[in-house]
């Protein structure tokens, strides 16, 4: 039998998949990472227009259309201020593939990646996929990542450092000083910050910063995505904005990977960004009542629970045996572990779903609560 690359054989199928696949059909989903929101019709409408149009028959250019990077651009302006070229942005599938980019272009084997830990799963597999070596390190008690933890951490073998805020899975926001903190030490360590602010506009208390706000080094890469803003998981359209030359790096590999993302998917975000936003502000006024549902409901059982600044899920610290009791009684949460070893003890919930959904699945909650206590 053909053998494998050592590569994949470190990479293992995510934690999330396993949960989805032993619920039932009729089990509560509580582990989706997806806003339960309408693609925008703005949005939806510039797609068809741009199918009508005949401008999805051909390749873009391997960057994505001038027009959405124009676009990318102008939002870096309006919401962080920052001037930054449309060459120095490239449309990707996804948020997913902008991580990969940025991870193939400058890690080599044995190269060290730090990341939170509880942290998103695709951290600690892109690291193996690159020959990386992962290093994830504890949040604090809230779940933000310590700057200075960061920098204890930091060895000669240290490649980058990856942030992400609002967070996944914890629904942590890193304050302005952590921000700047983390651009200091991107710059005096001459290491590469890898910022991943897929959920940037889903914030409910203080606002969202980003490193590359405080630094002109170089050494910040930003990875998003239309995906969580403007509920597009589907259409798998990210972007990543840096340096003209870590963008001509990253390029080299996108254009054998991707060739360009999407046509219509290209369009359809360049109408999200462009268009009204107030559709964005009113999804997020509706995912703040559901966190303050689902907050105030753990909390009544006699949870412990870090109160999520942002993003659509809360990770309360559970009792043994809770997890596997709530999808007992169908409803799906996912283990803290499936995020990394410091997130034993707790569980992701999503509450990117009907509030009528969310307080059934409390109930069920407050059962499994009692059942293992």
């Amino acid at each position: 039998m053909t053998e494998f690359s050592n590569r994949v054989e470190q990479v293992s199928i995510s934690g999330i998949r396993e949960v989805f696949e032993a619920a039932g059909e009729d089990a509560i989903n509580l582990g989706l990472g997806q806003p339960d929101f309408p693609t925008p019709e703005h949005a939806r409408s510039a797609a068809v227009e741009a199918i009508q149009e005949g401008k999805t028959d051909a390749y873009t250019s391997n960057k994505g259309t001038e027009s959405l990077r124009e676009s990318i651009s102008a939002k870096f302006e309006r919401d962080r201020g920052l001037a930054v070229e449309p060459e120095d942005i490239i449309a990707t599938a996804g948020g997913s593939e902008a991580l990969h980019l940025v991870m193939e272009a400058h890690v080599d084997q044995g190269d060290e990646v730090i990341y939170p830990d509880p942290g998103f799963v695709a951290y600690e597999a892109l690291t193996h996929v690159a020959g990386g070596e992962p290093k994830p390190v504890p949040l604090r008690e809230d779940l933000t990542l310590d700057p200075a933890t960061v920098e204890e951490h930091i060895t000669e073998d240290t490649a980058a450092f990856i942030v992400n805020s609002p967070g996944n899975p914890t629904g942590a926001v890193q304050s302005e000083a952590d921000m700047r903190e983390f651009a200091r030490i991107a710059e005096e360590h001459d290491v590469l910050c890898v910022s991943d602010e897929v959920y940037e506009h889903i914030v409910f208390d203080g606002e969202h910063h980003s490193p590359m706000e405080y630094t002109d080094s170089g050494n910040v890469v930003v990875v998003s995505a239309c995906s969580k803003t403007y509920s597009m998981t589907g259409w798998r359209l990210g972007w990543v904005v840096g340096s003209n030359e870590r963008i001509e790096r990253m390029l080299r590999v996108h254009q054998y990977v991707q060739a360009c993302a999407s046509a219509p998917a290209q369009y359809a975000a360049e109408g999200a960004i462009d268009g009204p936003q107030d559709v964005v502000d009113e999804m997020v006024a509706t995912f703040e009542e559901r966190r303050d549902l689902v907050v105030d409901g753990l909390t009544d059982m006699g949870l412990e629970v870090p109160e999520p600044k942002g993003a659509f899920y809360v990770m309360p610290k559970v009792p043994d045996g809770w997890v596997d009791e709530v999808l007992d009684r169908g409803v799906v949460v996912v283990p803290g572990e499936a995020f990394g070893e410091h997130g034993e003890g707790y569980a992701r919930i999503s509450y990117a779903t009907s509030t009528e959904e969310l307080e059934e699945a409390l109930d069920v909650m407050r059962e499994a609560t009692e059942a293992v206590r």
